[in-house]
Order: C-alpha cells, then structure tokens, then sequence
C-alpha cells in the first residue's frame, strides 16, 4: 500500500478512536478514569493519554481530582450550542422564508454561520421558470457574497479578526473592509454578480438570544428581472422578515441594523 493511503488511514483511525472516547461518557458516567475509560474503548494507556491530551488541548475534555478523573468539557457545549442554534433557526424560519419568497417573487433562503463558512440550510425556490438558485447544503467562506458579508459585518470584533485571518488569497482585503463598512451602516448587503453571473441578492443578519449573529435571510433573482422600485420593496421585507426571525431566536433587544432609504449603491 502506498505510504500515503496509509498514513490517512492510520489518521482516520484516530479521528474514530477520540470519538469513542467522547461517546464513553453518559449521565450515568459523566467522568472516569483512565482505568474505566480503558474498559470501554480497550486502549493502550499510551494511546489514550495522547487521545486525551489532544482532547484536552481543543477543550473537549478537562481532567480534574487525584487519583485523575476526566470528563467533557466547554468545548463539547460550544458545539451542543451551535447544532441546536441551527435546529432553532430552520424551524423558525420555515414560514418566514416561505412567506418572503411569495412576497418578493424570488428565491428566499436562510444561511449559519459555521466556523469560517456560511451554509444555507433552507431555501425556497423562486416559482418563475429562470431563477437563481442557491442550494441546501452549499457553502461559501462567510467573505464572499451579500449572504456572507451580512453575517461578517455584524460579528463580535474578536470573531470577526479570526475570520479575516482565514480570508481567501484571492480576496481584496481593502475592498472587503469598505464594502462591511457599507453593510453595517445600510444594515444588509447588496452584491450583484459576485458569485453568479447576472445574479442580484440582498441579506440581512439574524441574531440569536445572546445577541450574537447567527446567520442571514437572503433573497436572489436575475438581475434583469428586479428593478430599482424590486429592490426598496425587497429590502424593506427582508429587513423585517429577519427581524422577525431574530425575535422568534429569543433576540429581545432592539435590533441592530437600520435601513437607508433609497436604492443601496454596490461595487458593479
């Protein structure tokens, strides 16, 4: 076998082993020994110390007590906070997004923010015979598009920094600063054709109970088809339909964005 066909196997295989550690503890069991934790997944206490060590080090396990006892840590909640983050934003937004897409005509769908990259997970498609379409499951570094720099423009300063470190090498990161600014002072983002030929979309952020940015709604259509008077009906709907779904996300305060009037001017 080549050498590298067996060095990702022997990786995966490690990957696996730091799961079954991860699922070995229970409500019943939630902290064990090495010597417990041995019993369950029968590995070399070596191997287990390194497995530990590695889960330690990303905050998905924590040790605590002598003789050393582990359990899971912060890390693993993060994680239970942005799947269920995710769950709560596709059901709420169901009907929202439904709702905009009647109104507006066009293609209505509903991003999260997942690490660096921003995934639609619902769409409903424009009923015209020529849309746009965006697809479940498609993502796209959360710098790119109007449904990205929605979401960009609008996250804790810390995690924003993170996020401009990951920047694709092909992006202009002056024009990516200019073109945030412009979106936190209109409170959505406009961009036309940035990732589809002859595309127009707008977005607007959602935002979570802790007031955090969690995603964006967007609309897309063919560029041709949506005029100016489309584009201030549109904008106006989808400010308030995201709103909407801040609110249903438990987002009490008052909303973060405001809206200009008149048509957004963007980069062509």
């Amino acid at each position: 076998m080549p050498r590298a066909a067996n060095t990702k196997l022997k990786s995966v295989r490690a990957v696996d082993r730091a799961i079954e550690i991860l699922q070995s503890f229970s409500v019943d069991k939630p902290s064990m020994s090495v010597v417990e934790l041995q019993k369950k997944i029968r590995l070399s206490r070596p191997t287990l110390y390194r497995l530990l060590h590695t889960l330690m080090a990303k905050g998905l396990v924590r040790s605590d007590g002598e003789p050393q006892r582990f359990a899971l840590d912060y890390g693993i909640a993060q994680l239970g906070h942005v799947w269920m983050s995710a769950l709560d934003a596709t059901a709420a937004a169901g009907p929202i997004i439904s709702r905009l897409r009647d109104q507006t005509g066009e293609t209505a769908y509903l991003n999260v923010l997942r690490g660096n990259l921003r995934t639609c997970v619902l769409e409903m498609t424009s009923l015209h015979e020529l849309s746009i379409t965006w697809s479940v499951g498609r993502s796209e570094h959360v710098c790119r598009g109007a449904s990205g720099k929605a979401i960009l423009a609008f996250m804790s300063e810390e995690l924003a920094t993170s996020i401009m470190r990951s920047l694709p090498k092909d992006t202009d990161r002056k024009h990516l600063i200019e073109d945030l600014a412009i979106v936190r002072k209109d409170g959505f983002a406009l961009s036309r054709g940035e990732l589809m030929v002859g595309a127009l979309a707008i977005a607007a952020p959602c935002f979570d109970r802790s007031g955090g940015v969690v995603g964006s709604i967007a609309v897309a259509g063919p560029e041709a088809r949506l005029d100016d008077d489309w584009i201030i009906r549109c904008t106006k709907l989808l400010v308030a339909s995201a709103s909407e779904l801040s609110v249903a996300l438990g987002h009490a305060t008052p909303s973060r964005t405001g809206m200009r009037s008149g048509v957004p001017r963007r980069r062509q």
